[in-house]
């Protein structure tokens, strides 16, 4: 091991392989889930990053620059702030998104980074860290923390009675009203209705719906 931490041919060689696997297996996983960034993109990044640490030690051991080693390091960290944020999109519900592969983006660079220094340890235990929070923990977040999420309904209408068929149309699609709040403009009534539901993806057609129902005048959702 005391060799392999030693510049030389085979622990650059040895380096470079071993964040080709650790950014693969980071990589991997996120690709088995459609995010915009993964396999190759996190092996780059790995390797990338390792390269940036060998060519520090290159400079000072062998061109006997004596400069802050730790230099080409931190500008990976931060530049990795740019990358990272072409993964994050914002949908038209407001809900972020990429928040979890820009994170992992970065600690990827960060593993690369041990690995360049002959940290092996750490850069093993960091692959492992990230696998078991992606992995396990994903799991267990979608399953018991993010069981429901909450919207906030914005609905504009005109008549009083008009709220009971809207209070309907969350019942008939199993959302429960959390928290609703009215008020009176002119002769124009609007509302904020806090909802918890269980499936996202039924929040685009009962806005429909409740755009149907007469003498609503606008229905739309905001950002909490």
């Amino acid at each position: 091991m005391e060799y392999l931490r030693n510049f030389n041919l085979l622990s650059i060689l040895v380096r470079l392989v071993l964040a080709m696997v650790f950014g693969g297996l980071i990589g991997l996983e996120r690709e088995t889930k459609r995010r915009p960034a993964g396999f190759r993109t996190h092996i780059l990044i790995c390797v990338g990053s390792a390269l940036t640490t060998l060519t520090s030690q290159y400079l000072y051991l062998e061109m006997h620059m004596y400069t802050d080693l730790a230099r080409l390091g931190a500008q990976v960290i931060a530049g990795m702030g740019f990358i990272g944020a072409g993964t994050i999109i914002i949908t038209k519900r407001k809900d972020v998104k990429g928040l979890t592969t820009a994170a992992g983006l970065w600690t990827t660079a960060i593993i690369g980074l041990c690995l360049g220094a002959g940290y092996f340890e750490g850069a093993i235990a960091g692959t492992l860290a990230v696998l078991f929070i992606e992995l396990i923990l994903g799991k267990f977040e979608y399953k018991y923390i993010k069981k429901y999420t909450q919207e906030i309904f914005y609905i504009e209408f005109r008549k009083k009675g008009t709220i009971n068929e809207i209070s309907k149309i969350f019942e008939k699609n199993k959302m429960t009203i959390v928290d609703m709040e009215m008020n009176k403009v002119d002769k124009l009534k609007k509302a904020f209705i806090t909802i918890k539901v269980k499936n996202s993806n039924k929040i685009d057609p009962v806005i429909e719906e409740i755009g149907g129902v007469e003498n609503v005048e606008f229905v739309d959702t905001l950002t909490q």
